[in-house]
């Protein structure tokens, strides 16, 4: 819907009630839970535990098609239970006036956003975050963005995004925590943690487990394409980080666009009734993506009436904006389709969620107007934002130690991605877009002061046509187009280059590049960037390439030609100071890549936890006639999943085991040492993969199942030790039972997933 009525909503519900936001402060509600809800729902007619079920767009930042409603009329009617996309803290206090003030009983509303990766002050990219493998630091941000949400008046976010992931063509891979199940599930704990650990502290929100389920599969990369799937496969290599969500306690699950064993998800009851709540145990509600009950039609099931029976039959609870509840379930009911017990099962899910965060005894959760500008951008806040910029930033090449460069001298900063600030934040920017952001230029012209010089030349657009921005496909926010040719272009940077002592190249993605509906074709550096970079190289300087990117890109050719290259992610509010104090050395980099880079775009869809076939060959060797290969490039990928390096060097001591075999309920440590051997303190991530060598079932080639982020002062040395037990080695067999099978595994530990060390275990 379109929110044009946002200003006459905020002016009636003003004139209501001008003490509405302290009407319910200190007011503790005195009977139970169960009890309040309960007598509460006995006042309740069938339409307005319907309108419990209701939830529409609030102004008009839509993803797709939504129906036009009058929100107001219906708010004050009983028929709308939740509101998203109002991020403005008077309308929200507005809203919440209507419900609470005049709606007949009296109920507050969930107020919804996608806070993704912070709300004003913005972090790295989810895909970014998870190359830090910090999960404490990840929690962390997490929270700082309820605390800052829930000032606002906002107490649900839809995050955190779960998807694994293993096609880069996908734009919405930059939400996501990369390719492994493994990692996504320990990242996803801690995010439902930072959100909301205590609903009933103010500041936090409810999290939305979302897409659920495998939303990150769809074919050939394409948003909202086809997913087909064995559910071995789904269970072994996607439903983990899922799962442990629900473990976690997330409070709310949003059912993704895809089908599922050719149902789509908001009406399929295996998925959502026989998985997610018998399985798992999952009490919270669920929710549609945006239309996603309208869309089932889009799909070919049938017309939104019916769609509406079975996503109500499937077990989702509220409908995100297609408005198929509030016209077709009190049909549904009075035709015996849907019983009115299912509606009250639904209606109570969603109150449970209310009381627990405490809007029934204060819809604005004891939060002041005073708040929206005190509560947010701490200077707290925009340190850990730094930090984590800062760990996100991956060190895929350093030829002849070009960094970390001295403050000082002539550098150039070259690239039409130098100054923006803006770019850097990423997609999904909840409220943190407003604020005027540091670009590159400007923060390395910050950290060499008055000790060198800095210039810039923007050197090329960031793609070649035109047309891309007119229709409306690429939003280039502060970076602009300019009118001159490539060619005079690349002339100016030129000649500033030469005139340098060193060039940071700044290429690659713009924000809008990536995200929802921002598939791309080809991964390769747009061929505008690239001419640009090999004039820059032809100069003989040395260039350092800051590849700006919301999701992996295919390297062969810059792994093959540029000396230097920084994976920098589109990394936040403070990405452009953290990206500086990486350049200088200020911060040494310890990010390891949670996504595999492709040579080229056509080894896609990539992971490293592959399935050999019949006739394997080594993925680093040359073209094999009738083997599993490709004519025209090798197996292997450009940058491997978990590899990054550093200003430091670090030495693996020999692996071993303190017993090369053990029972079901036994344990065994796998143990190395790790020594810095360079003259810098840093952080190495080691990690532990496994392979069952013979199973029941073909098995990946190996699976990540433990990391340990390592402080290591220089000359420093450290033994990290890894407790392997029965349960690491279990997995989804024929019958989708989670078993172990006795047998042989392979161990490894190393700093990435192909360079490790292997030591055989049996499991008796």
């Amino acid at each position: 819907m379109k929110f044009r009525n946002l200003t006459i909503f905020a002016f009636c519900a003003l004139a209501v009630s001008p003490s509405f936001a302290s009407r319910d402060k200190g007011k503790k509600i005195k009977v139970s839970k169960d009890q309040f809800i309960t007598e509460l729902m006995g006042k309740m007619t069938l339409d307005e535990k319907i309108g419990q079920l209701v939830l529409p767009d609030g102004h008009g930042m839509t993803t797709g098609i939504s129906e036009e409603t009058d929100l107001y009329g219906d708010i004050k009617k009983g028929l709308v239970g939740s509101i998203l996309n109002v991020s403005d803290p008077k309308a929200i206090r507005s809203l919440q006036k209507v419900a609470v003030n005049e709606s007949r009983l009296k109920i507050p509303l969930l107020v919804g956003l996608d806070v993704i990766h912070g709300f004003r002050t913005i972090f790295p990219i989810p895909l970014a975050q998870s190359c830090s493998w910090d999960t404490t630091l990840v929690r962390k941000a997490a929270n700082i963005a309820a605390i800052e949400a829930s000032a606002y008046g906002i107490n649900w976010t839809y995050s955190p995004m779960v998807d694994v992931a293993h096609d880069a063509r996908w734009g919405r891979i930059a939400e996501g925590n990369g390719e492994d199940p493994f990692l996504s599930a320990c990242i996803a704990k801690s995010l439902v943690s930072g959100y909301q650990e205590d609903m009933k502290k103010n500041t936090n929100i409810a999290a939305c487990l979302k897409h659920y389920a495998l939303y990150g599969a769809v074919e050939s990369g394409l948003d909202y394409n086809f997913v087909d799937m064995s559910r071995i496969r789904m269970f072994n290599e996607y439903m983990l980080p899922y799962q442990a969500a629900v473990e976690a306690g997330v409070r709310s699950v949003m059912s993704s666009f895809n089908v599922i064993d050719f149902m789509p998800a908001s009406g399929n009851k295996w998925l959502i009734d026989d998985v997610l709540r018998k399985k798992w145990g999952f009490k919270g509600f669920t929710v549609t993506d945006y239309n996603g009950i309208a869309e089932m039609t889009s799909h070919g099931i049938d017309q939104q009436k019916r769609c509406a029976e079975l996503a109500a039959d499937a077990g989702i609870d509220i409908d995100m904006c297609s408005q198929a509840y509030l016209k077709y379930l009190h049909k549904l009911v009075d035709e015996g389709k849907v019983s009115e017990e299912t509606i009250n099962t639904m209606c109570r899910r969603v109150l449970e969620a209310k009381w627990e965060l405490g809007l029934f005894e204060d819809a604005n959760r004891g939060h002041s107007e005073k708040e929206v500008t005190t509560a947010v951008r701490k200077k707290e806040f925009m340190d850990v934002a730094r930090q984590l910029a800062g760990e996100s930033i991956v060190l895929l090449k350093n030829e002849g130690n070009v960094l970390p460069l001295k403050k000082q001298g002539k550098i150039a900063v070259i690239g039409p991605l130098g100054k923006s600030g803006r770019n850097l934040y990423g997609c999904w920017t909840g409220n943190g877009s407003s604020q005027p952001n540091l670009g590159i230029y400007d923060a390395i012209k910050e950290a060499v002061g008055n000790n060198g010089e800095v210039v810039y030349a923007r050197g090329s657009n960031v793609f070649a046509n035109p047309d891309w921005e007119a229709a409306g496909q690429i939003k280039n926010f502060d970076v602009g187009r300019d009118s001159r040719s490539a060619e005079d272009m690349i002339k100016e940077a030129v000649e500033v280059a030469k005139n340098s002592d060193v060039v940071i190249a700044t290429l690659g993605e713009l924000t809008d590049m990536t995200g929802e509906s921002q598939s791309r074709a080809d991964l390769e550096m747009p061929d505008v960037q690239r001419d640009l970079f090999k004039a820059l190289l032809k100069t003989g300087k040395p260039v350092v390439l800051l590849y700006i990117t919301g999701r992996p890109v295919a390297m062969r050719w810059e792994k093959a030609n540029a000396p230097v290259i920084v994976e920098t992610w589109h990394g936040g509010t403070e990405a452009a100071h953290a990206i500086a104090d990486v350049v200088f050395g200020d911060r040494n980099p310890s990010g390891k890549l949670t996504t595999t880079f492709p040579q080229v775009t056509g080894q896609l869809p990539f992971t490293y936890a592959r399935y050999r076939g019949g006739r394997p060959v080594d993925p680093n060797s040359k073209f094999i006639k009738y083997s599993q290969n490709y004519m025209d490039v090798t197996m292997a990928p450009a940058y491997p999943f978990g590899y990054g390096i550093s200003y430091t060097t670090y030495k693996y001591g020999k692996l071993s085991l303190s017993a090369n075999s053990m029972d079901k309920n036994g344990k065994v440590t796998a143990s190395l040492t790790v020594t810095n051997t360079g003259n810098r303190a840093g952080d190495e991530i080691v990690q532990l993969y496994i392979h069952d060598i013979a199973a029941s079932i073909i098995r990946p080639v190996k699976e990540l199942k433990g990391f340990k982020r390592v402080h290591l002062d220089a000359g420093e040395s450290k033994t990290v030790e890894f407790e392997i037990s029965e349960p690491m080695l279990k997995f989804y067999n024929a019958d989708l039972q989670f078993v172990s099978e006795p047998g042989d595994f392979e161990i490894m530990v190393g700093p990435n997933s192909m360079d490790v060390q292997t030591l055989k275990l049996t499991l008796n």
